[in-house]
């Protein structure tokens, strides 16, 4: 058979759901691509200022990471709009994500830092 006719299997990588108190769901991915390790590495000890570092860091991760966030049992899944909503988070809304990240690499990534 010709490679047009096989069949292909799609490779999904594992999620994980955190919930907030208010009952808001955030889905991460399980699994990071070496380049986008890299790129992670290189802006966590970039030449910025420290905060500003931590805070590009933690958005990059969140681009790559993150599948799906309901928010009051609204989902959204495209990621143009969930980078939209992070940035548009109150500080609660962030701490949770932060407090997610640094759950999910500890148990999916332990030998990243975390945010």
């Amino acid at each position: 058979m010709g490679k047009r006719t096989r069949q292909r299997v799609k490779l999904v990588a594992p999620t994980s759901q955190y919930t907030d108190p208010d009952g808001n769901v955030l889905e991460l991915r399980g699994s990071l691509t070496p380049a986008t390790r890299r790129d992670y590495a290189a802006t966590l000890a970039g030449g910025l200022h420290r905060e500003d570092a931590l805070a590009r860091a933690t958005e990059l991760l969140f681009e790559r990471l993150a599948v799906s966030w309901t928010i009051a049992d609204v989902p959204i899944t495209r990621q143009r709009e969930l980078l939209g909503r992070y940035r548009m988070a109150t500080d609660a809304e962030r701490a949770f994500i932060r407090e997610s990240l640094r759950a999910h690499l500890a148990e999916h990534f332990p030998e990243l830092p975390a945010p």
